[in-house]
């Protein structure tokens, strides 16, 4: 069965860094935008990055700008999130999610979800 499944979670110290992926499995990944949206305790989701269907168009929240790059390489049906400079507020899971309109600021916009990674930065 089609899903998304993310890897590359965990703890690291402010200022490290980590990288996310998201791998499609049973998916034509290639056709659809796909997103990094992530949902920190007690708090609303929050879409913080986006890429388009060929990888043309990229987006990224105020909030990860200048630290956060996402990509894609759809002969692996993956995409990226490299997250540099990590700060305590990143902490959240981190879930993938993809769109066939487009990238969207609008979590209810994404589609399949996969099953989030738990991202921890504290000293």
């Amino acid at each position: 069965q089609p899903q998304l499944v993310e890897y590359g979670g965990g703890s690291v110290q402010p200022g490290g860094s980590l990288r996310l992926s998201c791998v499609g499995y049973e998916y034509t990944l290639s056709a659809y935008a796909v997103a990094w949206i992530r949902q920190a305790l007690g708090k609303e989701r929050e879409v913080v990055s986006c890429i388009s269907s060929h990888g043309t168009l990229t987006d990224y929240a105020e909030s990860v700008k200048g630290r956060f790059t996402i990509s894609r390489d759809d002969a692996k049906s993956t995409v990226y999130l490299q997250m540099n400079n990590l700060k305590p507020e990143d902490t959240a899971v981190y879930y993938c999610a993809d769109a066939l309109l487009g990238c969207s600021t609008k979590d209810t916009d994404f589609g399949s979800w996969g099953q989030g990674t738990q991202v921890t930065v504290s000293p």
